[in-house]
């Protein structure tokens, strides 16, 4: 009996290894923080696209693509952290009142909670800019974190500003390359309203006295059209559009240490511009747990148990004295 050989051919399947981001920098030898982002609770249309958003900031050392389930509890979470790396929660949750912030220190804490006053997604900052810039390669490297208005000596204030600058990686000014610096988040608190402004830039780089005409010819590789002019002196003198005549502020301006694309120089001055990119939120923090999101209060902003508790436990000694003194001065009246 004849066979019948099999004409068909195994296929190859080629494995895919995913790089692994480093947990410790090779050159501070500090570990590299890492966070998660996701909600507790049922969030609305655009509280989840803040979450998004959020998740964009944090790359490159997130998970953007976090998938959630309904019935994922904080446990769940905190079981997943620890074999990743992950040292840092950001939490949104939303109630009758308002959306809440919570911001937390893996795995024992603390937990800080903030209210969201108002807030403004990615897409709403691009929508109000005439040139909105956001590249892609913004995010392949940590934002720089600037705290303003934290130093009033407060309790509650430090552990904000320790939170927050533990939340991103640390730099060395020694050996930072600038072309890292592509990012800033910036937080600033106003000690009148007890607010603080929440705001994500980009940073680019401008040579000093240098026309955008030039500057966009030489960072493009496209050739110009000179077929009107007379003379290539007339493409360089000619008048762009915008900002050639704009004043460069000297307080904004840094000398270059080394070279920057492909417009900057080193040795150069060159002008430091700042784009606002989103998320944009307004907090007020109202709670700092010592655990996570659990343990006792270290500080209310509508004041914690213990307060209330010694409140009334002076309250109660005060009628207790009141009355023992009435019943000492009845005695006195009737001897």
């Amino acid at each position: 009996m004849a066979r019948f050989r099999n004409s068909k051919k195994k296929g190859f399947v080629k494995s895919f290894v995913k790089k692994k981001q480093p947990t410790v920098d090779h050159i501070t030898g500090d570990k590299i923080p890492k966070s998660f982002v996701f909600s507790r609770g049922k969030l609305p249309g655009p509280l989840r696209q803040l979450e998004m958003d959020l998740r964009k900031l944090m790359l490159p050392h997130t998970a953007l693509n976090l998938k959630e389930k309904k019935r994922n509890n904080l446990k769940d979470f905190l079981n997943v952290a620890g074999p990743m790396g992950v040292t840092h929660f950001l939490m949104l949750s939303k109630t009758e009142s308002a959306p809440y912030l919570r911001v937390a220190r893996t795995p024992q804490g603390p937990t800080l909670t903030f209210k969201i006053h108002e807030y403004s997604l990615a897409v709403d900052v691009a929508q109000s800019q005439l040139r909105p810039r956001c590249p892609q390669d913004l995010f392949k490297t940590s934002p720089l974190i600037v705290l303003s208005g934290f130093g009033t000596g407060d309790q509650h204030l430090k552990l904000t500003t320790i939170m927050f600058q533990n939340i991103f990686p640390a730099i060395d000014i020694n050996t930072v390359k600038l072309s890292t610096c592509q990012r800033i988040v910036l937080l600033n608190y106003n000690k009148d309203t007890k607010l603080i402004d929440f705001r994500h830039y980009s940073i680019r780089l401008q040579p000093v006295g240098v026309s955008r005409r030039l500057r966009k010819f030489v960072q493009s590789h496209q050739v110009p059209d000179l077929r009107s002019l007379q003379d290539v002196s007339d493409f360089v003198t000619k008048a762009g559009y915008g900002s050639e005549s704009e004043a460069d502020d000297e307080a904004a301006t840094v000398t270059l240490v080394s070279d920057l694309g492909r417009v900057n120089r080193a040795s150069t001055k060159s002008a430091v511009k700042l784009q606002e990119i989103g998320p944009r939120m307004t907090l007020q923090l109202i709670k700092v747990e010592e655990g996570l999101c659990s343990g006792s209060i270290i500080f209310s902003e509508y004041g914690t148990v213990g307060d209330k508790k010694k409140q009334k436990g002076s309250k109660q000694e005060n009628q207790e004295d009141d009355e023992e003194s009435e019943e000492d001065v009845k005695g006195s009246e009737e001897d």
